[in-house]
């Protein structure tokens, strides 16, 4: 209905494309479309097209979104009564001095990309038990975890999902947000801290029973605390294998803490030496560490036996009482999911850094890479195969361009058996042998 004079489609869909096969800036993109790809309809891009194109497809976000929702939701039949939710952060290769003092979306925060030195934005992704990303978000770099759940909750109200559960980390376990969770009509699955100090997360942790076995090395323990109103239910889950492997950790750093205490050397009522505050203050050793009357550091026994309590366990809280404890347990657990689409966002789509300095074009990025990622999880939840070897794949596919004087041929090389078999499988009808004939006028 705007009329375009160019095909904004085309050009989004080469800008997706490029996210998910060879990531580039806009600039280089003209060269790719220009001499690396045939793309139906769009033989050549200007780096200034391309920002236009994605100021449009800003301009459309909530519509495409519900758009794209229900398109996958009928394409593949999910069941979206659990719903994962977690966020991430983005860098940019800015130094938080160079940044305009109006920038407010760029900012330092806590980030989970171990760059706290840099400008970032927060990032949200909701994603469905099969790993589809259904929607994304993106707040300022300062943003924390603990105040984005309400929103979420709103925008996700009006798609009408029906019973929706909301399955989510810790970070998010405040009982402001379980309430928000809780509204019409929804439930959540919710990571607690095991050490959050909470009176009721420390009886679930005390209370006594048996573990009953769901997997080799899943077993679950359900456990009620309080009644009415007040109930809570919790699922405590123990991993044995994980269990071992933390004893196991702790053992090689304590007798490396205790090397350590050996070589200080240490007198009684000395004052401490660099080395010995070093250790006390340090983020491995220093939680198993105390100090004497005579200001001597010896090993705290009493931290360690603590410690050992917590070994291969985590501890969930849920609203619903109609799930078993080993629903509540898997469930929970497929919240990995979500981390590997994180990962599939910042390495395969390479999302960071990030160059813009617009917050639009900021958005806008984020939003062809969650483009992207939707494309690739849907193949890889058609085909059973990662990403990168359907692409890799799929790129031995080539296409020749033979020119004389009678005019210009476009052949693509023959398809193999197995790249018929990932085309069948989403659904796509291979390219013809001849794709473009030309003749000389």
């Amino acid at each position: 209905s705007r009329h375009h004079q160019l095909d904004i489609e085309r050009l989004i869909f080469a800008m997706v494309a490029n996210r998910a096969l060879a990531p580039s800036s806009k600039l280089a993109m003209e060269d790719w479309v220009r001499e690396e790809v045939y793309i139906p309809g769009l033989s050549q891009v200007a780096s200034h097209q391309l920002y236009r194109a994605m100021d449009e497809l800003l301009a459309v976000q909530s519509e495409l979104e519900y758009q794209v929702y229900g398109a996958v939701s009928d394409l593949l039949n999910l069941e979206v009564d659990l719903l994962y939710f977690d966020t991430t952060s983005s860098y940019f290769e800015v130094d938080p001095s160079e940044a305009p003092e109006e920038d407010t979306f760029r900012k330092q925060g806590f980030s989970k990309d171990k760059r706290p030195d840099l400008l970032q934005v927060v990032i949200g992704l909701a994603v469905t038990r099969t790993g589809i990303p259904i929607r994304c978000w993106v707040w300022p770099g300062n943003t924390m975890d603990m105040t984005v759940v309400e929103q979420v909750k709103k925008n996700l109200i009006g798609w009408k999902l029906g019973r929706v559960i909301s399955v989510m980390d810790r970070g998010f376990s405040s009982e402001e947000n379980l309430r928000t969770l809780q509204r019409a009509g929804g439930h959540y699955i919710v990571g607690e801290k095991m050490r959050s100090g909470k009176a009721a997360s420390k009886e679930a942790m005390s209370t006594r029973g048996r573990y009953h076995q769901v997997r080799e090395n899943l077993h679950v323990k359900e456990i009620i605390v309080g009644d009415g109103e007040a109930r809570k239910r919790y699922v405590l889950v123990y991993n044995p294998k994980e269990a071992e492997r933390q004893r196991e950790e702790r053992k090689k750093l304590l007798e490396k803490l205790q090397a350590e205490l050996d070589g200080l050397k240490q007198l009684s009522h000395e004052v401490h030496s660099k080395a010995a505050c070093r250790l006390r203050s340090h983020p491995s050793y220093g939680k198993y560490l105390r100090q004497l009357k005579d200001s001597t550091l010896r090993l705290n026994k009493q931290a360690i036996r603590d410690a050992e309590k917590y070994d291969g366990k985590y501890l969930i809280r849920t609203s619903d009482d109609t799930l078993s404890p080993e629903d509540v347990a898997l469930g929970y657990k497929q919240l990995v999911d979500v981390e590997d689409a994180f990962r599939t966002l910042k390495s395969t789509l390479e999302l960071r850094p990030m160059y813009h300095r617009l917050e639009d074009r900021i958005r806008a990025h984020i939003l062809l890479s969650w483009l992207a990622l939707l494309l690739v999880r849907i193949v890889e939840v058609h085909t059973g195969e990662s990403w990168r070897k359907v692409r890799d794949e799929l790129q031995r596919l080539a296409l020749g361009h033979f020119s004389s004087k009678n005019g210009d041929l476009y052949q693509c090389t023959e398809i193999t058996a197995k790249q018929r078999q990932i085309f069948a499988a989403v659904g796509v009808e291979p390219p013809p042998r001849f794709l473009e004939i030309q003749p000389s006028s």
